[in-house]
Parts: structure tokens; sequence; C-alpha cells
């Protein structure tokens, strides 16, 4: 499952295919989008034009592969996150927050960001125990050293990748809890943090799962997060999959270029 307007199209496209390529057997893709706007943007929902590219190149790697498109536009409006329409993260990093409000959406779902490109076979994780468990994640490369390290410790995931037991959710109110939050608090990360701050069942992964800073021979999910550079002087670096020639500059070489050479041929 993944969350965005239009503008996300090319790094969808491209975390679909890695997907696609590792998958041992044919997976249902949702895309949840919406037509939002904030006092800067107006953001445009998933086109049907995308839509239609997206499920023709899935269909051409497996016809059993199925595309659904979920509009919340009407959903998010209703009740809109409004102490957090206008921080430094679109809307639509919001919108999994109504996901229990979904019938569509079955009881187990993997959530991925749109820069979250997969290199491995991801069933081991997937198919993995969720009794009484809300959902699955990996330790936040940055929050664990302002909450896991700490004298009080708090385990802060990262929601770049994250295995939902929609079930379990709807029971708990999980969702619910952190859309009120969202409305009325202003947060840094908005949906990040309310789902840390309320999830009471989560479970921590191993960090191949999220690889949020490079890549190993045993990464599943690299997640093309922000990452704090030093030097000179201190400052952040933002390199999206998307992004063809730093991706290939700075964080692939050998095998894994020539894979994402291939993915990128669809894009150019």
């Amino acid at each position: 499952m993944y969350c965005g307007d239009d503008q996300m199209f090319h790094g969808i496209l491209l975390s679909m295919l890695s997907i696609a390529k590792h998958a041992p057997t044919p997976c249902n893709f949702y895309l949840i989008t919406a037509s939002l706007n904030n006092k800067n943007h107006q953001f445009q929902a998933f086109s049907a034009e995308h839509e239609s590219f997206l499920a023709t190149v899935l269909h051409h790697k497996n016809p059993q592969h199925t595309l659904n498109k979920i509009d919340l536009t009407e959903l998010f409006n209703h009740y809109p996150p409004v102490a957090n329409l206008n921080t430094m993260f679109t809307p639509y990093s919001m919108l999994r927050l109504y996901l229990d409000l979904v019938p569509a959406i079955p009881e187990r779902i993997l959530y991925l960001d749109a820069d979250v490109i997969c290199h491995h076979d991801f069933t081991e994780f997937y198919q993995q125990d969720l009794t009484e468990t809300e959902l699955v994640g990996v330790l936040d490369y940055y929050g664990r050293w302002f909450f896991h390290y700490q004298l009080q410790k708090f385990d802060y995931l990262n929601s770049g990748v994250l295995l939902l037991n929609m079930q379990k959710i709807r029971q708990t109110g999980l969702l619910a809890k952190c859309r009120t939050y969202c409305r009325k608090h202003k947060l840094i990360m908005p949906d990040q943090s309310a789902i840390n701050k309320f999830a009471r069942t989560k479970r921590f992964a191993e960090r191949r799962f999220n690889e949020q800073h490079g890549v190993d021979t045993n990464t599943v999910f690299q997640h093309f997060s922000t990452n704090w550079k030093l030097l000179p002087v201190i400052h952040t670096v933002s390199i999206k999959p998307w992004e063809i020639d730093k991706v290939l500059e700075h964080d692939l070489t050998g095998n894994d270029k020539d894979v994402f050479l291939e993915y990128l041929a669809l894009i150019r």
C-alpha cells in the first residue's frame, strides 16, 4: 500500500516494480490518494492515466497482480488534521491514519513510503504472526538516539515501512486516536509521532527491513530517507530513488546499480 498524490507517480512506480520483482506470489497493490489543499499548495489525486500505466506495467510482470486505487478526499476533508496541514510534510503522510474507516483495506497490509525500494524476498516479514500486535516496524535511525538509548527508554519506530494488523488496529482504536491528536496538536512528524505515541502493541523488526542509512547485502527494504551530514557544516541530504543521477552517483554499486537501471528505463 502506498499513499500519495499524482506527483509521486515515479516513486511509486519504482517501488512497485521492486516489489513485483521480488514477490514470490501475486500481489494486491493499494494506492491511497486524494485531492487536497493547504495554505501553500493544491495537490491532485493520482490521475487515471498514471493509474492505468501502473496497472499495465504490473500486469506485464504478472497478470495476477492487482491495483486498487482508493480516493479518500471526502473522508479526509470531513475530519482533517487541521493542526498539521501546513507542516514540512504534505498532508498525504496522514492519509494512512484513515485506513480503519475504509472497509476495502484487508486485515493484513504492508505500507511503504514511495521512497522505499525492495531488494529481496520479503515473505518472512510479511507473513509473521501478528496475534495481539497492531503493527510491526523498525527503529527510526535518528530517533533511536533521542529515545531508545535514554534512561527512560521509548522505542520510536520509523513509519516508512509498516506491517499493519487492521483488525487489531480497529479494536484498539489506534488510528482514531492518531487522527484526533493530529487534529489538535502540531507535530514535527505528525503521523509518525502519533503512531508511536498511541501504539501499545507495536513490534520491532531487524534494521534490514527498513534500512534508512545506506544498504547492505541483506537489506530487504531500502528507505531513501533524509540523512544528516556533519561536514563541512551540519546539513541534511535527501536523495530519492527517482532522482536518477544522484542515486547512481551516491548510493548504488554493482548488481544493485544494474537492477536500478532496469527499473529506471521505464521512466526515462
